[in-house]
């Protein structure tokens, strides 16, 4: 027969936690930086991407597009369809026949 093991119950004790990793210094100009734009954030103030230029073929292009679809005009979107040899064919033998 097997002997019973018994089990002893251990205490856990938690220590304090260390930080991981380099420490950083909130002088530095980085951190600075960091905090600067946290708080341009949460003001809504943060800008990202390339901003966009008044006046440029490609601002002329989408306010051309935007003004067609306030008219009511279909924007199609992408190349027109090409279309086949095969399909030119078959219409051209259907019209003569």
């Amino acid at each position: 027969m097997s002997k019973a093991k018994k089990t002893t119950k251990t205490k856990v004790v938690a220590k304090a936690k260390k930080s991981v990793g380099r420490p950083s210094n909130p002088k530095s100009k980085r951190q600075q930086k960091m905090v600067e734009r946290e708080l341009k954030k949460e003001a809504g103030l943060l800008k990202k991407g390339r901003p966009t230029v008044e006046g440029s073929k490609r601002q002329a292009v989408l306010a051309a597009r935007e003004a067609k679809r306030a008219a009511g005009i279909e924007i199609k979107r992408g190349r027109p369809k090409t279309v086949k040899a095969e399909e030119v064919a078959a219409e051209s033998q259907v019209k003569v026949s």
